[in-house]
């Protein structure tokens, strides 16, 4: 008998005796996998405590500095319910970023109301970053924007000319701004009671403060967010958003125009805000109609 044949037969039993071995041994990491997971809070780790407070990770995620990394992931923190326990993670904490790019558009609209950017003049990126004291980048987004917003034009290779604009272009700005803002300033003279609008009579007051200044910047802004706050008792988000983008747009300069207005027109303008806001108070729709179309017809 050759020596292949002396061997066991039984000998793939030997076979077999591993697989059994192997599954055992997977039966019992499966026994142990399933006794862990019934334990939410897991075995502890050396020391006492749980992983995530061995130095290894905090609750908000963010790293110890010297700590090592772990190589799993934190354990969630278990939140009882009624029924199989379910782990959500801990809350992240907010930080609050002030863009530059917001910064520098805010900047650069003041410019404009004020003339200190001049219709048909070109600006550069570099330059204006300089004067802003921040890089060209924000500059250039910023710049950007202003041209989606018809402020402005790109000028390849040198920066951006600032669009000069005429007086039937501003006609035309103030008769869509009546079309859209009378029609909804008349309703809520009808539907809304007068404790509202008491609510309103600081920023009336803050426009005719601004205009006592002098500041066509700072009274330009006051005047916007008077318009916004009585347009937002409409509830209509979308009518506040485009009737505020129609005023910014009306209160860009025009060509060849003094780059200040009188104090006497913006005192003029904001005691309109006053007398609306008294004819809204009282729901005289007559008088609020009168004073709305000689406040645009002013625009």
């Amino acid at each position: 008998m050759t020596r292949e044949g002396a061997r066991d037969p039984r000998g793939t039993g030997g076979t077999g005796g591993g697989a059994q071995g192997e599954g055992s041994s997977g039966a019992s990491r499966a026994a142990a996998a399933s006794s862990r997971a019934a334990d939410p809070e897991g075995p502890e780790a050396p020391g006492g405590g749980s992983g995530a407070a061995d130095g290894r990770g905090t609750p908000s995620g963010r790293r110890v500095p010297g700590a090592r990394t772990p190589s799993v992931a934190p354990a969630a923190v278990p939140v009882p319910v009624s029924g199989p326990a379910f782990a959500v993670a801990a809350p992240r904490p907010v930080i609050q970023r002030v863009s530059v790019r917001g910064q520098v558009l805010d900047a650069l609209r003041s410019a404009l109301v004020a003339g200190d950017l001049a219709p048909g003049e070109v600006y550069s990126a570099p330059a204006l970053g300089e004067r802003f004291g921040v890089s060209a980048t924000p500059v250039r987004e910023a710049m950007q924007q202003l041209a989606n917003e018809g402020a402005v034009e790109v000028v390849p290779n040198r920066g951006f000319r600032v669009i000069r604009r005429g007086a039937r272009e501003l006609a035309e700005l103030a008769e869509i701004r009546a079309l859209v803002e009378m029609p909804v300033m008349l309703r809520l003279t009808r539907t809304v009671a007068g404790p509202c609008w008491a609510e309103l009579r600081p920023l009336a007051d803050a426009t005719v403060i601004a205009a006592g200044t002098g500041d066509l910047a700072r009274y330009a802004e006051s005047d916007r967010v008077f318009h916004a706050a009585v347009l937002a008792l409409s509830g209509n988000r979308q009518l506040v958003q485009l009737a505020d983008d129609l005023h910014r747009r009306a209160q860009w300069p025009l060509a060849g125009a003094p780059t200040r207005r009188p104090r006497a027109d913006l005192l003029g303008d904001a005691a309109q805000h006053t007398a609306l806001l008294d004819a809204l108070t009282a729901q005289d729709v007559a008088a609020a109609q009168a004073v709305i179309r000689d406040h645009f017809a002013g625009a």
